[in-house]
């Protein structure tokens, strides 16, 4: 479900997570962006090993959140939708 946000907003949430992807995948995973809000809330899924992943959480505050919100001072919080919740 992609909401009305500019391409340009987008584009450059793609780059931020483009920073992170080689990690990802060398770990047999992957991130999309699901949607972002009218409100510049980013909704990502984690994809592949990453999605069930036991540190999953901590790649998303200290890798996929800590890039975007870096490179794109806009956004106003990045989610996730399918974290693995810490044991």
């Amino acid at each position: 479900m992609q909401t009305a946000v500019g391409h340009d907003l987008k584009d450059r949430v793609e780059r931020a997570l483009d920073s992170i992807r080689p990690y990802l995948k060398a770990d047999g995973g992957n991130v999309r962006v699901v949607d972002i809000s009218e409100t510049n809330v980013v909704r990502l899924e984690l994809e592949g090993s990453c999605g069930s992943c036991p540190m999953s959480a901590m790649t998303f505050k200290g890798g996929l959140e800590e890039a975007v919100l870096k490179a794109v001072p806009e956004i106003t919080k990045v989610e996730a939708i399918n974290i693995t919740p810490v044991a």
